[in-house]
């Protein structure tokens, strides 16, 4: 007699021996189909996605395939010892592309904006994958380039970049603008690489923060008033208005400097006065069933996502009737009615 009919009996000893048996004996039947199913759904998984183990030991023949079939493209993998000195193998730790098409088309008519951002891995080998985007010339995103990293610090960002500099032919002076949610260690990658970029900070992010302490929609209403000011002393209006709303929440947001999140203290630099940082959340959005696969499987993924996205982008320019595209146009229809309520004066020159 088994150990789990004994202690059946003795929890229900007015229920016959044979009755219990009977009843465990149909729900070990069940556990089995089920035990069954789950190995072959797994065994599925594995033969559609690839082994989450051996991926790891084809990635340097899938990454020259990238490179022989996509000319210019950028991929550097990074690998450490493993804990035992004697092993002649080496252990993954990040990988990096850059696509060649993306790369020189973004060097051709790409806006000096960059947005960073990173998501998790959800298989089981934990860490992240950071992506760079751009914003192309119908004022959507542009992925640039993509990176699987063993964690979010500021030196698996400070590789991120310093790759990604050498790509875009950034240099340590370069006058370019970076947009980010502050993610763990990135303020100082940038500071490090970058020193004379401007940085952007994502005003929804600023928010999300701010809400952990003050929630409501006074306290937002302020926040995008400070932010969306087009001038200095417009800037300190509205910010003296919420400081009599809330003090503390002043204070808070005053140790921000203004130069990364409001309008009236931007360079100018990148023509753009954009204020978060959606370009790589809207990117992250689509990537999210590659976050789940094998490594292999999952640059792989965004590697096809980004091609079915430039196919995407010329159906757009071919539909385009004379020099600009669909949405430049719908702005610079807006612009020419604003346009034509001013009037316009010489100065002598060409000065008006």
């Amino acid at each position: 007699m088994s150990i789990q009919i004994r202690e059946q009996i003795n929890r229900n000893p007015g229920i016959p021996t044979r009755a219990l048996q009977e009843e465990l004996e149909q729900k070990l039947q069940v556990n089995v189909s089920w035990m069954k199913a789950f190995r072959a759904k797994q065994q599925a998984n594995t033969d559609c996605k690839g082994d989450y183990h051996s991926q790891y030991a084809l990635l340097r023949d899938y990454c020259e395939e990238l490179r022989l079939q996509n000319p210019g493209t950028t991929v550097k993998i990074e690998v450490e010892r493993t804990h035992n000195p004697d092993d002649p193998t080496r252990q993954f730790k990040r990988i990096y592309i850059c696509p060649g098409s993306l790369k020189s088309g973004f060097k051709a008519c790409g806006r000096d904006l960059i947005g960073l951002d990173g998501a998790f891995m959800k298989g089981p080998y934990p860490g992240k994958v950071l992506t760079a985007v751009g914003v192309d010339s119908n004022n959507g995103i542009y992925p640039v380039a993509y990176v699987v990293v063993e964690a979010e610090n500021r030196h698996s960002w400070t590789w991120f970049l310093e790759y990604l500099g050498g790509d875009l032919d950034l240099a340590a002076n370069s006058n370019f603008t970076f947009i980010t949610d502050r993610q763990k260690g990135l303020i100082q990658a940038i500071n490090n690489v970058f020193p004379a970029v401007e940085h952007k900070y994502c005003l929804k992010h600023i928010h999300e923060n701010m809400k952990l302490h003050w929630r409501g929609r006074a306290y937002k209403d302020h926040l995008w008033r400070c932010a969306t000011a087009t001038t200095k002393p417009q800037f300190a209006t509205v910010m003296e208005s919420f400081k009599k709303l809330n003090v503390d929440a002043y204070n808070w947001l005053a140790k921000i400097e203004p130069k990364h999140w409001a309008r009236s203290h931007f360079s100018g630099r990148c023509k753009s006065d954009m204020l978060h940082n959606n370009l790589c959340e809207s990117l992250n959005k689509e990537l999210v069933g590659a976050r789940e696969k094998p490594i292999i499987a999952c640059v792989d993924f965004i590697r096809e996502y980004l091609m079915k996205r430039i196919v995407v982008v010329q159906k757009v320019i071919d539909r385009s009737k004379g020099p600009l595209t669909l949405a430049a146009m719908s702005i610079m229809n807006v612009t020419k009615q604003e346009a034509n309520e001013c009037k316009v004066i010489w100065n002598g020159g060409v000065k008006y």
